[in-house]
């Protein structure tokens, strides 16, 4: 099974719907709006003239606000569709981000440089079959003394069905969940059927293949909301912030690690 092929051909008729969507608000974004949330922003830092790699970066609205605050930033994604519009998105804002269409595994064959900073964040894990292998790519691209932010979903959201009323999937899945995807996050009706393969992965399964790989974990918090109305049965409890009906501060949604090589 070619997971890369299958994901690839999802996430490149994905990105023109996204692009044009509401939940991207394009012409905000373009009007000055910063695309990333008070979690990684605080994760982050004052990044201004730093070099940060933003991995998974679909088509580099977060790249291209790391660049807004000073970054000297480079994107990756596997989709030749995504880095397209990230790539004419850079160019419509007169930025100076670089956009590098590879697949995470792949990049250190495309990609020699180092950075202070390896981001990625929110809906990125779960491509990824291998979390060992994930955790040596990040390390490879880190200047000793660099650091790593990850946002994630939590994996306890991912055990559920899609409208939240059952559990359906195991927490740590070592086999491939192999799904046929009907519509978007952005859009449950947009015209799109197409197979997925994911993997859930369990909070140990991503934290001890970084400790393992040389990092020090040196801030680990859980979120009991989404900055992101992107799953079903929602309910609004602050600006930026969801929660899932009936299970509001029941369940943690997102999670967060910082980590110094």
């Amino acid at each position: 099974m070619d997971y890369i092929k299958i994901n690839k051909k999802l996430w490149n008729e994905r990105t023109e719907i996204h692009y044009d969507s509401e939940f991207y608000d394009m012409e905000s974004f373009l009007n000055g709006k910063d695309s990333l949330n008070p979690i990684e922003l605080l994760l982050l830092g004052d990044i201004e003239g730093k070099k940060v790699l933003h991995l998974q970066c679909h088509f580099g609205q977060d790249t291209l606000s790391l660049a807004r605050h000073g970054a000297l930033v480079t994107g990756v994604d596997f989709s030749e569709k995504a880095i397209k519009k990230a790539r004419q998105l850079n160019t419509s804002l007169g930025l100076n981000a670089t956009f590098i269409q590879s697949d995470i595994y792949q990049l250190p064959e495309v990609l020699a440089e180092e950075y202070d900073i390896v981001f990625t964040s929110y809906g990125v894990l779960g491509w990824l079959p291998d979390m060992k292998k994930w955790a040596e790519v990040v390390g490879r691209f880190l200047k000793p003394g660099g650091t790593f932010v990850l946002v994630e979903f939590h994996p306890v959201v991912w055990m559920f069905s899609n409208d939240f009323k059952q559990i359906e999937y195991k927490y740590t899945d070592s086999e491939p969940i192999i799904e046929e995807e009907e519509g978007t996050y952005t859009n449950k009706n947009a015209p799109i059927k197409k197979q997925s393969v994911n993997w859930n992965h369990g909070l140990s399964t991503v934290m001890n293949p970084l400790i393992k790989t040389g990092f020090n974990i040196t801030d680990f918090k859980e979120y009991n909301y989404s900055p992101y109305n992107c799953f079903e049965n929602t309910v609004k409890v602050a600006d930026g912030r969801y929660k899932i009906k009936g299970l509001e501060d029941k369940i943690p949604m997102v999670y967060s690690i910082k980590a110094v090589r």
